[in-house]
C-alpha cells in the first residue's frame, strides 16, 4: 500500500515538474507566434488605410499566403482556384497551354523539357532555356506559379516568350530569342516505340501522366510480337509526374517482393513503402535505362529502383534530383495547397533530392548512371526533335521518321546489350572522356587568362616571348645542322 502511495506521489511530482518547467517555453513559443500574427494584422491594416492607392484585401492576403509557402521550398505552392483546376487537368494527362515543362533553377524559370508535338516543341524551345519575359513582362522576380499563370490563357490566343539560351562552348547564357506561341489544348503523346537492329526494343517515355501506363503496355506488347529480346527504356528529358505511374512502371520489370521506393517525412504516417506484389511480365528481359539532367521525379524513382535491384544498367548523365513528395489539398473557395510532406528514397536508402538553395551541396543528389555519357543538350534535343516528324493518319499505324541524328547514349546502350561493350569498358571510356574534357577545359582556361591579361595591360610580351623562343630554337637547330 505504501509503495502505491509513493508511486502516486512520484507521478504527481513529475507532472508538476513538467508543467512548471516546460509549459512556460511552450507558452512563450505560442506567444511569439501570436505576436507575429498581430504584427501581420497591423501591417495589413496600415497598408489598407494609408497606401497611396486603394488595395484589394483578398489579393494582399493571397500574397501573404504565397509568401509563407514560398519560404518552405521550390515545390510547395499555394494554388488559386484556376491553378488548382489546371493542376487536376495536368495530372489527368490533358490540359491547355503551350506544352512546356518548367523548373525553378538558380532563381530562373527554366525549361525542363518541351513536350513533343506541342507549340513549344515546334518552335524549337530547348531544355535549359531560361524564360525572362512573358508578353514583355519581366518575370525574373516571380515565383514559378506566377510565371506559369502568365503563360496560360484561352485556347487560340498567343503568348510571346523571351528566352535566354546557353552557349554550348562557353556555358554562358548569351543568346536572346523572342518566340511567339499559339496556345492550344494539349493531349500529349507520352510513349514512342520502335524496334532497333538485333531485336532490341526501344521505348521513349515523355512523362508520367494519366495515359502513360496504357501506352507503355501497348508498346511493350507490340515490341514483343516483333520478337524483342532486350530493351532500352529512354527516360531522358522526362520530368516525371504521377508517383503511382512510376511504381506501376517498375512493377513491369522487377521480381516479386522487391522494394521500388519508400517515402519518409516528419510524421510517421508519411512513411510508406512501395513494393512489387507479383512476378513481372518482363522481369527477365535485359534492360538499359537512359537518363540525363532533364530526368526528374518519377523518372528517378524508376531508374533508381531498377539500378538498386541490379535489374537494369543506367546510362547517360546524372539526373535532375527532385525527390520530394507533394500532397495536394483542396481549400475553401476552390483553391488548393501543394505541400511537400516527405522525400523519397531508392531501395538502398539513397536520397535523390538535391538541396537547390545550398550551393555547397550542388554535387549531391540525383541518380548517377552506371555508364556515363556526357552529351551537349543542344545535340541531344535533336534526337527527340525527330519524333515531331511522326506521321499520324486516322485508322493507320503511325509512320516513324528516319532517325539520322547521332545519339551516343543510345549507341552505348545498344553496344552493351549486344555484348560488344562490357560495363567495365564503358566506365573506363567514360573516365577517359572526362579527363580529356577537363584537360581541354584547363588548357582553354589558361589561354583565355593570358589573352585577358594581355588585353588588360596592352602588353604583347607573353605572345612575343613565345615567338622569340620558337625562333631561337629554330636558329639553334639550324646552327647544329651546319
Amino acid at each position: 500500500m505504501r509503495n502505491k502511495k509513493v508511486s502516486a506521489w512520484a507521478i504527481a511530482a513529475a507532472t508538476l515538474f513538467f508543467i512548471g518547467t516546460l509549459f512556460p517555453y511552450a507558452y512563450a513559443a505560442a506567444d511569439g507566434g501570436l505576436r507575429k500574427i498581430r504584427t501581420f494584422v497591423d501591417v495589413l491594416e496600415y497598408v489598407k488605410e494609408n497606401y497611396v492607392e486603394n488595395t484589394d484585401t483578398d489579393k494582399l492576403i493571397t500574397g501573404a499566403i504565397k509568401g509563407v509557402i514560398g519560404e518552405l521550398d521550390d515545390f510547395s505552392q499555394y494554388l488559386e482556384p484556376k491553378d488548382y483546376k489546371a493542376l487536376k487537368n495536368d495530372t489527368r494527362g490533358d490540359f491547355g497551354g503551350v506544352g512546356i515543362r518548367l523548373h525553378m533553377v538558380d532563381g530562373y524559370v527554366t525549361v525542363s523539357s518541351p513536350m513533343p508535338g506541342t507549340p513549344a516543341f515546334k518552335a524549337g524551345i530547348m531544355p535549359g532555356d531560361r524564360i525572362l519575359f512573358v508578353d514583355d513582362k519581366d518575370i525574373s522576380d516571380m515565383r514559378l506559379d506566377e510565371a506559369v499563370d502568365l503563360m496560360r490563357g484561352e485556347v487560340g490566343t498567343k503568348v510571346k516568350l523571351t528566352i535566354y539560351r546557353k552557349d554550348s562552348k562557353t556555358g554562358e547564357y548569351t543568346t536572346k530569342l523572342d518566340v511567339t506561341l499559339k496556345r492550344q489544348k494539349i493531349v500529349p503523346e507520352v510513349v514512342y516505340h520502335r524496334m532497333l537492329p538485333d531485336h532490341i526494343g526501344y521505348i521513349y517515355v515523355v512523362d508520367f501522366s494519366g495515359h502513360t501506363m496504357e501506352a507503355l503496355n501497348e508498346a511493350l506488347k507490340d515490341l514483343q510480337k516483333q520478337g524483342m529480346k532486350s530493351l532500352v527504356l529512354d527516360l531522358r528529358f522526362n520530368p516525371g509526374g504521377l508517383l503511382n505511374g512510376a511504381v506501376d512502371m517498375a512493377k513491369l520489370f522487377m521480381g516479386q517482393e522487391q522494394m521500388i521506393v519508400y517515402t519518409k517525412g516528419r510524421k510517421q504516417e508519411f512513411y510508406q513503402e512501395f513494393k512489387t506484389d507479383k512476378k513481372a511480365p518482363y522481369a527477365n528481359i535485359p534492360m538499359v535505362v537512359l537518363v540525363n539532367q532533364g530526368s526528374a521525379s518519377a523518372s528517378e524513382i524508376v531508374s533508381g529502383a531498377l539500378q538498386d535491384n541490379k535489374r537494369a544498367v543506367v546510362a547517360g548523365q546524372r539526373t535532375f534530383g527532385k525527390a520530394s513528395v507533394q500532397q495536394v489539398l483542396p481549400l475553401s473557395g476552390g483553391a488548393g495547397l501543394r505541400l511537400t510532406i516527405a522525400k523519397y528514397y531508392t531501395p538502398s536508402g539513397r536520397l535523390i533530392q538535391r538541396d537547390y538553395r545550398d550551393k555547397s551541396k550542388e554535387n549531391e543528389g540525383g541518380i548517377f548512371p552506371d555508364i556515363e555519357v556526357v552529351v551537349d543538350p543542344e545535340e541531344e534535343i535533336k534526337v527527340f526533335m525527330q519524333y515531331n516528324n511522326v506521321i499520324y493518319t486516322p485508322g493507320k499505324k503511325p509512320v516513324m521518321p528516319e532517325f539520322t541524328e547521332k545519339d551516343p547514349v543510345l549507341d552505348k546502350a545498344v553496344a552493351y546489350l549486344k555484348g560488344d561493350l562490357t560495363l567495365e569498358q564503358a566506365k573506363q571510356e567514360a573516365q577517359a572522356a572526362k579527363e580529356k574534357k577537363e584537360a581541354a577545359k584547363s588548357s582553354s582556361g589558361k589561354t583565355a587568362k593570358i589573352k585577358k591579361e594581355t588585353e588588360k595591360t596592352g602588353d604583347t610580351a607573353p605572345a612575343q616571348k613565345q615567338k622569340d623562343e620558337k625562333q631561337n630554337k629554330e636558329k639553334s637547330a639550324g646552327n647544329k645542322s651546319k
